[in-house]
């Protein structure tokens, strides 16, 4: 999926003066680089001076909105550039790789990611209706791009705008976040939203499936196991996994198997054969060949790269 074309907003329309108000709100409470937590849980604000090399990550369910520069994130092979006046929705748990492309710090990159639970999803429609989607195929990629519009921004930018008024986050977050996943649910691609969401579809199987190997990266992956875990045929599980994730179960119980590996060394001190093995792996020589090719380099010298640019 290649990102969306620049925006046809003209400038100065009310769409882009909205996106330059949350670029300004999002520099004033990021005073410094990094990733920052918020009093609204889920809710995180990120900045960054200058663009990054490409750094594996796992994305939990989120929207990610760009207030300002723009950034490239591949699933697999297949890249997502976006920048203000377009979002980013992951809907499952994904192995990704992300790098911001365009930031200074005249103009850093600023960004937002809200958590999305699927519970609350669930609970939405639940009270909402079917909002005319349970008719839709919701088969599709568990990563995807959208031009964003003035419902969905204004949304965003009163639940931003909450962290400079603390006292009124208990009260009125619960309602802007209620409001942004309902036009997220009604965007044009909200049905792979509400797939993952519907009690026993094949999509929650597949999320269900996710989590699975989520918790279970380090041990042995059989096939005929999982499908019986989720309820689907191995030769249904297979398919749609791989349309949701771009990534056969087995490619992506590696990369969990590889991210945590890398975490487990760079944050806990553990040496390479040590950290393989607590993932799951049986031959460091496998190991360090496979980290090679997602990394770029063999452990030592990722780390020793990543510490020195730390």
């Amino acid at each position: 999926m290649l990102a969306p074309a620049a925006s046809p907003h003209a400038p100065g329309s009310d769409l882009e003066q909205r996106q330059v108000a949350l670029a300004a709100l999002i520099q004033r409470l990021t005073p410094t680089e990094g990733l920052h937590a918020t009093a609204i849980d889920g809710l995180h604000l990120v900045r960054t001076d200058q663009p990054t090399l490409p750094m594996p990550v796992l994305y939990n369910p989120c929207l990610c909105i760009i207030a300002q520069g723009s950034k490239e994130v591949r699933l697999a092979d297949q890249p997502y550039r976006y920048d203000p006046l377009s979002y980013l929705v992951a809907s499952v748990t994904l192995p990704v790789s992300g790098q911001v492309i365009a930031a200074s710090p005249e103009l850093p990159y600023l960004s937002l990611r809200l958590d999305i639970d699927p519970t609350q999803l669930s609970s939405l429609i639940a009270d909402a209706g079917p909002i005319g989607l349970a008719s839709t195929s919701g088969e599709g990629r568990g990563l995807y791009l959208d031009k964003i519009d003035d419902a969905l921004l204004d949304a965003v930018i009163r639940l931003t705008r909450l962290l400079e008024s603390p006292r009124d986050i208990a009260m009125l977050a619960p309602l802007a976040l209620r409001e942004i996943f309902y036009r997220l649910l009604h965007s044009p691609q909200g049905r792979y939203l509400y797939e993952i969401a519907i009690a026993d579809s094949q999509g929650q199987r597949i999320a269900r499936a996710i989590d699975w190997l989520n918790k279970h990266y380090d041990q042995p992956l059989r096939i005929e196991q999982l499908a019986r875990e989720v309820n689907l045929s191995p030769s249904t599980l297979h398919h749609r996994f791989k349309t949701v994730t771009a990534l056969s179960p087995l490619q992506y119980q590696k990369q969990l198997r590889l991210q945590e590996a890398r975490r487990l060394m760079l944050c806990e001190g553990l040496e390479a054969a040590s950290a393989s093995y607590r993932v799951g792996y049986e031959s460091p020589s496998q190991f360090s060949r496979e980290y090679s090719r997602l990394f770029g380099a063999p452990p030592l010298r990722d780390l020793a790269k990543l510490r020195n640019n730390g």
